[in-house]
């Protein structure tokens, strides 16, 4: 099981805790993890990314083992931390303003 930790605004969108567990079909990755999550919880959809584009929508990013995966390919395979379920797929709500 994969754990996913979404952003507040996310969860009350999803009404769901801070922290869902997924059943992610292999290769295991940040593409895979959202198309779950939003087959899962379809009020999701166009929330984390763009409906036409699949484009990561502006102020969200992801981490995967503290470190940001935002920009890494969608493709790529996800650390063995977060295929294991010891770690968390985290989706962060960005902050901006000076």
């Amino acid at each position: 099981m994969i754990r996913v930790e979404l952003p507040a605004h996310l969860r009350t969108l999803a009404r769901v805790d801070r922290e869902v567990e997924l059943e992610v079909p292999l290769p295991i990755t940040t593409q895979s993890v959202l198309d779950t999550l939003e087959a899962r919880y379809p009020v999701l959809k166009g929330a984390i990314r763009d409906h036409g584009t699949l484009k990561r929508r502006d102020f969200l990013r992801f981490f995967a083992c503290q470190e940001d995966w935002t920009h890494e390919p969608v493709d790529a395979p996800l650390p063995d931390d977060i295929v294991s379920g010891r770690e968390p797929f985290l989706i962060i709500g960005a902050i901006a303003g000076g």
